[in-house]
Order: C-alpha cells, then sequence, then structure tokens
C-alpha cells in the first residue's frame, strides 16, 4: 500500500515587518530553503518532480509563480517545475496536501511543498490593488449580517471575526492577554532551550552576517503592557495588536515521497501524513473552520482528541485556538507547545510550512505519535492535516 511521508523539513528564522529579512528578496527566501533542503537531506534536485508553493499576495516581487522563480533562483535544474497556491493563511498546509496526494496517486515519486511571504516588501492586501475581490452579489448576500457594517466597502474582516468568536465563546479581554504572554514565554522557553535550532536555516544577510532566530518574541512583554493595548477593532472590542498574529517575513520547505520511493534512496521519513482535510465555514466570521475541520480529520483518520499528542493551531487571533479548545475539550498543556504566530510571526503563505517543521521537532523531540495541525483562512476556511512519527 502507498503511502505519502516527509522526508525533510526546514525553515528560516522568521523575521519581523521591517526587521532582519526587509532587504532579502522573497524569491531568494525561497530558493535559500529550497537548497537548505537539499543539502539537509541529499536529495538530488533533478529528482524532484515538482516544487508546489504557497504564497498570499502574488504581485510585484512574489508574482509570475513564485514557486518556478524559487527553483530557478535556488540553481535547481531547469526541468523542475513549480506552481503556486494561494489558500490564504493555509497556503503552504494545502501545498503539502497537494503533494501528499500526488505521491500518494502515483503521478510523482517526490514532490517540495513549503511557501513564502515577505509581508515588509508585499504588504497584504497588495494583490487587492485596484478592485476589491468581492462581487456584487457577494456583497448582497452578506450584507446587514452581524459584524459587518451596511456601508462597508469590504465586509470580511478578520478582526472583527475575531471579536465576533470572542463574544460568541464568552472569551474575556483577561483570557487573551493571559494567552498571548504565554505564546511568547512558550517560544522564549524553546528558544533558549535549543529547540529550534534543528529547523532552522540561518539566512545570509547582504551586511555579511547571518540571520539565525525568531526575532518576533517579546520577551519584556506583560500583562500589564499587553492591557495598555488599543481594540482596534471594536472600541468595546477585546483584540489587540497583542492578542494577533505578527505581520512577518519568512520560508520554509517540505520534502514529500512515498516509503518505498524513499527507501530506495536512502532516504528516513520522519513522518507519514496520516489525514489531510480542508473545510469551510461562515466567511464573516472567518475564523471558526478549524473546529469542522478538526472534526473531520479525527473522524477520517478514525481517531479520537485524545490520542493526538500534540496540536498545532495557527494563532491569527488569540480567540481562534481558545475557541478550538473549548469545542474539541483539547488537552491545553499539548496546544502550540513551542509558541504560536503571537510570538513567532505569522509570514502567511509560508506559515503552514513553518508549522509543520515545527511540529515535527517537537514530535521528534519528545517522541509523540500523532500530530494535529490546523489554521484558520480567510473567506471562512481551514485545513487540517494529521502526521504520525516513523
Amino acid at each position: 500500500m502507498s503511502d505519502a511521508v516527509i522526508v525533510g523539513a526546514v525553515r528560516t528564522p522568521v523575521g519581523r515587518r521591517k526587521g532582519s529579512l526587509a532587504t532579502v528578496h522573497p524569491v531568494d527566501l525561497s530558493a535559500h530553503v529550497l537548497r537548505a533542503l537539499a543539502e539537509r537531506t541529499g536529495i538530488d534536485p533533478t529528482l524532484v518532480d515538482d516544487v508546489v508553493w504557497g504564497c498570499v499576495s502574488q504581485v510585484g516581487e512574489q508574482s509570475w509563480n513564485v514557486a518556478r522563480n524559487a527553483v530557478l533562483a535556488a540553481g535547481w535544474p531547469e526541468s523542475v517545475p513549480g506552481a503556486t497556491v494561494d489558500r490564504q493563511c493555509g497556503s503552504s498546509q494545502q501545498a503539502l496536501h497537494f503533494a501528499a496526494a500526488t505521491v500518494l496517486s502515483g503521478q510523482a515519486d517526490l514532490v517540495v511543498a513549503g511557501g513564502v511571504e515577505s509581508m515588509t516588501r508585499v504588504p497584504m492586501g497588495s494583490s487587492a490593488a485596484g478592485g476589491l475581490p468581492f462581487s456584487g452579489q457577494i456583497l448582497a448576500r452578506y450584507r446587514g449580517v452581524e459584524g459587518i457594517a451596511e456601508d462597508s466597502p469590504l465586509p470580511f474582516n478578520q478582526g472583527v471575526g475575531a471579536e465576533l468568536i470572542a463574544r460568541r465563546w464568552r472569551l474575556s479581554r483577561a483570557q487573551l492577554d493571559e494567552f498571548a504572554l504565554a505564546s511568547h514565554e512558550k517560544a522564549a522557553a524553546a528558544q533558549d532551550a535549543g529547540a529550534f535550532e534543528a529547523e532552522l536555516a540561518p539566512v545570509p544577510l547582504a551586511d555579511g552576517g547571518k540571520f539565525t532566530a525568531d526575532e518576533g518574541i517579546r520577551r519584556d512583554t506583560s500583562l500589564e503592557k499587553l492591557g495598555e493595548l488599543a481594540t482596534p477593532f471594536h472600541p468595546e472590542g477585546v483584540v489587540t495588536a497583542g492578542s494577533a498574529s505578527q505581520i512577518s517575513d519568512g520560508a520554509a520547505a517540505l520534502a514529500v515521497t512515498t516509503s518505498a520511493w524513499a527507501s530506495r534512496h536512502g532516504l528516513r521519513p520522519l513522518a507519514r501524513v496520516h489525514i489531510a482535510v480542508v473545510a469551510a465555514a461562515d466567511p464573516v466570521t472567518m475564523l471558526t473552520a478549524p473546529i469542522p475541520a478538526t472534526a473531520k480529520a479525527l473522524r477520517r483518520a478514525g481517531l479520537g482528541i485524545e490520542e493526538i499528542g500534540v496540536y498545532e493551531v495557527n494563532e491569527a487571533f488569540a480567540p481562534v485556538p481558545l475557541a478550538w479548545l473549548a469545542e474539541t475539550e483539547a488537552d491545553p498543556e499539548r496546544l502550540n507547545p513551542r509558541g504560536g504566530a503571537i510570538a513567532l510571526g505569522h509570514p502567511l503563505g509560508g506559515s503552514g510550512a513553518r508549522i509543520m517543521t515545527t511540529m515535527l521537532a517537537h514530535m521528534r523531540d519528545n517522541g509523540v505519535r500523532y500530530g494535529l495541525q490546523t489554521m484558520c483562512e480567510g473567506g471562512g476556511m481551514a485545513n487540517a492535516t494529521i502526521v504520525e512519527l516513523l
């Protein structure tokens, strides 16, 4: 029986907006992790059947199929193709799903999945310049729904969605701030323990130095400082910049093949892609789909939530994983054990692969058999992936 296994995973450190990676072109950032993946696994790039790359703002430096351009910039053979995927924040997680399905079906032997986003160089929303992505029919369908102003030209606002989730699940400002602080504390502890080092590919910089560590972790934050932040999405709201993911730059890559092909080529699988699903829900609240996506993944995998040893639920906004915990009744101690996007950052198109890389490292270091990753996505969607340690 065929399967899909991950034989390599690597990521850049994540940079803050206008931070250490601000001078690095997103194609070069992508090329860097492709080269690092090949070097660490020993994969011959001539054997790569395809590169599937996530990227959300496909305009400017991230236009013209960043996947193919990354292959060329990496110095890989011209025979290696590439395709760029947009499933919003889950783009590179979807790239992994496509890669797994492709090798499972026998249409390819080796596919590289990953993604990139340079939110410094290609700001969020750049691809919508010159016109809104919502047609009159969409506006008519959702006009008047709670959370949407009647005269709003842009009805789908993730920040408003986060506020609606906080209201629905009765999450207080204190709960969100406490969750945000814990994200920074867990990420700082992991960084201090060297837990991220094996997954990182330090990025050479123009000044001759190297960018070696995630720079979004705020070691000096506190509940007092978080409590002073404004609530930009509603004057009486609870969501702040401190309880939201950081705008970031970064890239990550995963090598996907079958166990049989890996064995023939001397590659050691890290984990098996046990199940990969996608789900959708209300596009106005927008951020709740990880809940049905998780239920769908568990059902198809034949597993209970208690059998999953680690959960990575993207911290787009603190209400998202908190509502997920409430609905799934999962063990909070297993959630985002090395911190999440509130501390580490959220380079949109690269986050799915970044999170998977971090989760795989945690599973390996702690002997965790099953891990589940899910993340909310623009338009009210979510991917969910369960992997099994090998």
